[in-house]
Parts: C-alpha cells; sequence; structure tokens
C-alpha cells in the first residue's frame, strides 16, 4: 500500500465503493435465467480455446489454468481496481515520494486520494455496462478473483465474462443468445491464447507500459497546466495563438513526446491483439457459430453509431474511440497478411518483440510482409 500517514495517492476501496455505487442496473433476469447464462458462459468458454487453437495454429507448450470468471458489473469493477493497482505501483511509488518530501504533502495525499478514487470510480462505472469480456494480463490474484500461475510472473491473467452485459447486448440486437455467447468467447479465447501461446508477450508489454508510466511527470502544477490547456482544446477555448489538438483525446494531449513514441507502438501491439481476435472469432464462425454474419453486421453497426450523443463525446475524451479503430485496423492487417502468406506465414509476428507490426506497417501489411518475410528468404 503506497501511503505516507494512512493516506494513498489512490483510495482504491472509495473507487470501487463509488463505481458500485453508481453502476447501472443490469438487464431484468430471473435467478434461474441467470443461472443458466453463466453455466453457458462457462461452457462456451471452454469450447472455445480449442476453436480457437485449431483455427490459429497456435498451441501453448505448457498447461496454463487460466481461470474463467463469469462476473456482474461491481465484479468487472473490483477486478479492474486490482488490476490498476498492480500496473500503476511503481508511478504511483514515485509520486508518493516526491509529495512527501513537500510541505503539507500528507493532508494533500489524504484528499487527492480521495479525489481521484471518486474519479476513477465514475469511470469505472461508466465503462462497467460496456465490456462484454475481458483477458486480464496482469491480474493479481485475490480471495475473491483467483489468477492462473505463468511462469516466471507473479500471476498468468484470468479470463473475464460480464453475463449482464452480454445478456443487454444479445437482446438489443436481437440475436441468438447462444450463438452470440459463443461468439463473444471465441474473442476473449483468443486472448487468453496470444499470452499463453506467446511467452514473452506479457513481459514485452508490461516493459512498454512501464516505460511509458516512467516518462509520466511527477510534478503537480506541470500535470495540471497540462489538463488546463486539455480541457480548453477539447471546450474550443485554446489560448489565442496556439494550435489547434487536432480532436485529440484528453488521454493523448497529456502526454509528453517520449510518451507519445511509446503510446504508438503500444497501439499498434493492440491493433494487432484485437483485430487477430476479431479475425479469428469471425473466423471461427461459420463453423460453430450458424449466425455470425447477421451478429458481426449488428454488431459494427453498434459499434460504429455509439449509444447517445453523450456515449460519443465521453468515447472521444477518453481516447475510446482509438479502441474502436484498433478493432477495425487490426483486423484489415491480419486479414490482408493471411491472405498473402497464410496463417503460419502471418504467425511469425509472435516469433519475437522485433517482429511485431509497427504502427506503419499496421496501415501498410505489405510493408510487414516485406520486412519480416522477404528479408528472411534472402
Amino acid at each position: 500500500m503506497t501511503s505516507i500517514g494512512g493516506a494513498e495517492m489512490v483510495d482504491w476501496n472509495l473507487a470501487v465503493a463509488t463505481a458500485t455505487r453508481l453502476v447501472r442496473p443490469g438487464p431484468d433476469v430471473s435467478r434461474d435465467e441467470a443461472r443458466a447464462v453463466v453455466a453457458e458462459l462457462r461452457r462456451h468458454a471452454k469450447a472455445s480455446e480449442e476453436h480457437v487453437r485449431g483455427f490459429t495454429r497456435m498451441a501453448t507448450e505448457e498447461s496454463h489454468d487460466t481461470p474463467i470468471l463469469v462476473v456482474d458489473r461491481p465484479g468487472w469493477v473490483r477486478a479492474n481496481v486490482a488490476g490498476f493497482r498492480e500496473v500503476l505501483k511503481p508511478l504511483l511509488d514515485k509520486m508518493q515520494e516526491r509529495r512527501g518530501s513537500t510541505p503539507g504533502g500528507a493532508v494533500l495525499g489524504a484528499v487527492g486520494g480521495k479525489v481521484t478514487g471518486v474519479e476513477l470510480g465514475m469511470l469505472l462505472s461508466f465503462l462497467s455496462s460496456r465490456v462484454l469480456g475481458q483477458y486480464e494480463t496482469f491480474a493479481p490474484a485475490t480471495r475473491d478473483l483467483p489468477a492462473g500461475a505463468a511462469p516466471d510472473a507473479p500471476s498468468g491473467g484470468r479470463l473475464l465474462l460480464v453475463a449482464p452485459n452480454i445478456v443487454h447486448v444479445e437482446r438489443e440486437l436481437d440475436v441468438q443468445p447462444h450463438d452470440f455467447r459463443l461468439w463473444v468467447c471465441l474473442h476473449e479465447e483468443t486472448h487468453r491464447t496470444q499470452f499463453t501461446a506467446v511467452p514473452w508477450l506479457r513481459d514485452h508489454l508490461e516493459g512498454e507500459i512501464q516505460s511509458f508510466l516512467e516518462e509520466t511527470e511527477v510534478d503537480p502544477m506541470t500535470v495540471l497546466e497540462r489538463v488546463r490547456d486539455a480541457a480548453q482544446s477539447l471546450a474550443g477555448g485554446r489560448p489565442e495563438g496556439e494550435e489547434d489538438e487536432g480532436g485529440r483525446s484528453l488521454v493523448e494531449i497529456v502526454q509528453t513526446p517520449a510518451q507519445r513514441e511509446i503510446l504508438g507502438r503500444l497501439t499498434a501491439v493492440m491493433s494487432l491483439l484485437e483485430g487477430h481476435a476479431d479475425f479469428v472469432m469471425d473466423g471461427v464462425g461459420p463453423q460453430v457459430v450458424p449466425s455470425v454474419a447477421e451478429i458481426r453486421e449488428k454488431f459494427q453497426q453498434r459499434r460504429a453509431k455509439g449509444a447517445s450523443r453523450l456515449d460519443l463525446a465521453l468515447r472521444k475524451l477518453l481516447g475510446l474511440d482509438a479502441k474502436l479503430r484498433q478493432y477495425r485496423d487490426g483486423e484489415r492487417f491480419v486479414r490482408a497478411v493471411v491472405d498473402q502468406v497464410g496463417m503460419d506465414g502471418f504467425n511469425r509476428v509472435w516469433t519475437s518483440p522485433n517482429t511485431l507490426p509497427t504502427k506503419a506497417e499496421i496501415a501498410k501489411p505489405a510493408d510487414w510482409v516485406t520486412r519480416v518475410h522477404r528479408k528472411a528468404e534472402s
């Protein structure tokens, strides 16, 4: 626990309490219906493993006992707070040390920790009704939330399926529930396969994230100045003479130049992972999900339009529109590479960090093929 005199930089318990209080109720289902949904999601998640590994030709060398957790919205919040706490610990320790050396640092820490806890809770309450599933790569095990074991790592991740959100979307789209639930599980199982079949991927991603966090400004005045500029840009009230930020999100605007460079690499990796999952779920689909074409068409329409004008504004502010582009651009990359060099040729992407596509190569798959395949053959 990062604290001075008992004051944490982020009041994690308050974040959970705030999100749980604000989270919207899920769809109306009976207790028996809920049990049936949970049981079916567990079956589909288990069956998806064979489907995904057969299609991708990716196999783990060792047995990884990755838990499959079917959760409600508050359960998703608790899991993600635990993950945030794990990943952000080095940065928060650094900021705590800086704050502790300033006059009144402990008092500011107590107040700031609660403010940040409330803000994080509000964000998580917003997201908790939108996530269908998630493979938690950096998941610390807790009493209520087990995590798998991984070689040379504190935890091997866990697969979360958010049952009320899956039921809500299948009803909204008016699609066959059995097919939709399996389709979602295929996507999330692909993420689990990516990390269990590629041993170096977790450490590589963690290293990039920690490099990004290490570049974070710890001077509170600098951070406040950037937030002020970001708010003015988003509100259309930037100081006279300053250039427009091009509609970038708040997350992008407060970054340093070094962080933007790291984010470019992270964006490429996440586009690959998300696009690969979309490609696989649709590739496996025709054999095991009879209505996959209808599901994909309706789901794409839902992604594109958003729920409301407020939803679209929050997407932009939080950078969630970039997440949607990652699905689209990454899937195009994977499809183009598989078309050119086949599945085995595509799987060279998992050889090492050097064979991962760059952000530019995501947009131009032929350049990746030339770099990785042509050079290897010459």
